[in-house]
């Protein structure tokens, strides 16, 4: 009876999952979980798994031939033994400098180059990627890479090599134009950066370290970017590791089309730690095509200095919600100044085109034509209007600083934790403002907010303030939250304060 009983148990424990489908599931450490379902479905569970998964393979195939391995030299002055940086012979950046920091450097004492002793101009070598954009030897890099080169060797993946012929550098967007002597070159295929969605797949071909024709893969972290100093480029941010070497190498997506060039990373050790930046092969292509037929960049302008909106700046402009691009200065004379623009506003498109940050209201002014208009949407006293600006060609920004009675008394204002005095008359026809009054000290709400002694205060939001009494006056009347537009050396920016 109990052998019986017990063999029908048995019976019915392995019926169950068979009659009603019930599935187990476990996970080992670092695996994808694994089901095992009902009899005849774990090969389709296996090829649903396998099929949500990226496959590389065909984009190295396809394109692994059309990247290209760069080398440069670089003549540099010597230093003497006790003040070199590195080893001698390799530039700052190759991989080796890393190791002989570590386990010591080669060389023996008595050699040229030590102290006391003359040396002779060094040879720096650095490494960095490329690709072939035309079959008859036109490639695209960084301007990083070739910069100051003396020498320029481009390396196919057949072990080819032949010289490189740098036509045209742009440091402004670090791209760069190089043309070797050969036919029948197998070209990328180009795709558009502004197709790319946040959290779709990519992958980045290149020489990190030496090790040629390397491929890595992430997926887009996040679109137009902005970086400090580079206002002109909307970078493509990734997880996608990149490292040196990295530099100038394309960056796929999943159809096998370059959407960006690999140029920088943010890192803390000097090695990749999840952030890597691209330039949209939109932008260098339009860089490309200026350096090919003219050998120069040619870039719009309107002559304002802009920053993006965050939530306290939207709080004291009465924005809806923080978007655009501030302008915090506008140069007299300029475009902007002859439209009728002035410090204050918010510009929220460009031709039709929505501006959500500043990097995107630079880079299509940039892009526009000199001579032709441009349509901004602004945002002005609450509202929104439209204003016609006629482009410029971009010129080197003027300078100016404030100097003079640093010492003159100056005059408190409680609730902004400043103690201000107004600016002489050489000061503001140095500065070209008809008032402004400079920071002496900074305390409270104030140095919370970053503004420093010699800082000068041009404007409480849109308006220009002349006295400390008119600034205490409207700071009588805002709200919560003001903005300041304020001057530092040759910068100008708004800063918001909440008023205590």
């Amino acid at each position: 009876m109990f052998s019986k009983l017990k063999a029908r148990k048995w019976l019915i424990a392995a019926l169950v999952p068979a009659v009603f489908g019930v599935y187990y599931e476990f996970a080992l450490p670092g695996h994808t979980t694994v089901q095992a379902a009902q009899p005849g479905s774990a090969r389709a569970s296996t090829s649903s798994t396998q099929a949500r998964l990226p496959d590389f393979t065909r984009i190295v195939e396809e394109n692994g031939p059309s990247v290209v391995n760069v080398s440069v030299s670089r003549s540099q002055p010597s230093l003497a033994q006790g003040q070199r940086p590195g080893v001698p012979g390799l530039a700052p950046d190759d991989p080796l400098q890393e190791f002989f920091r570590r386990f010591g450097q080669p060389g023996q004492p008595g050699q040229p180059g030590e102290q006391g002793q003359p040396a002779e101009p060094e040879i720096q070598r650095g490494l960095g990627s490329g690709f072939i954009i035309s079959s008859d030897g036109l490639i695209l890099t960084n301007a990083h890479v070739v910069a100051d080169a003396t020498e320029i060797t481009v390396k196919l993946t057949d072990r080819r090599e032949f010289e490189g012929k740098v036509l045209g550098v742009d440091k402004r967007t670090d791209i760069a134009v190089l043309k070797i002597q050969a036919k029948n070159l197998p070209a990328v295929r180009l795709g558009k950066a502004s197709d790319l969605k946040v959290g779709e797949w990519v992958a980045a071909i290149g020489s990190p370290f030496g090790f040629d024709n390397t491929i890595t893969s992430g997926i887009v972290s996040a679109k137009a970017r902005s970086l400090p100093d580079e206002n002109y480029v909307p970078f493509i941010q990734t997880d996608v590791a990149v490292n040196p070497g990295n530099s100038g190498g394309p960056l796929f997506n999943m159809d096998g089309e370059v959407v960006g060039v690999n140029s920088q990373i943010f890192s803390r050790t000097g090695g990749f730690m999840g952030l890597s930046f691209a330039i949209p092969i939109d932008v260098a292509l339009q860089v490309k095509d200026d350096l090919v037929q003219n050998g120069k960049v040619t870039r719009g302008r309107i002559g304002v200095q802009i920053q993006d909106v965050n939530q306290a700046l939207a709080n004291s402009f009465g924005l809806p919600k923080p978007q655009g691009a501030l302008i915090s200065g506008v140069e007299p004379g300029s475009p902007a100044d002859k439209a009728g623009l002035k410090s204050g506003d918010v510009v929220l498109g460009v031709n039709g085109k929505q501006v959500n940050q500043l990097s995107e209201l630079s880079g299509a002014i940039a892009a526009t034509k000199p001579g032709s208009n441009a349509r901004l949407q602004i945002w002005r006293e609450g509202k929104s209007r439209d204003v016609d600006v006629k482009v410029a060609e971009l010129l080197e920004q003027k300078t100016a600083a404030a100097n003079g009675a640093k010492n003159a008394p100056g005059e408190t204002s409680a609730k902004l934790g400043l103690t201000l005095r107004e600016l002489a008359p050489e000061e503001r026809a140095q500065l070209k403002t008809e008032g402004g009054l400079v920071v002496q000290s900074a305390t409270g709400a104030a140095a919370r907010a970053g503004i420093q002694p010699g800082d000068v205060i041009l404007a409480l939001n849109d308006t220009p303030v002349k006295s400390v009494e008119q600034l205490k006056s409207l700071v009588q009347k805002s709200d919560k939250t003001v903005a300041l537009l304020i001057q530092r050396e040759t910068n100008r920016m708004y800063v918001p304060l909440q008023i205590g």
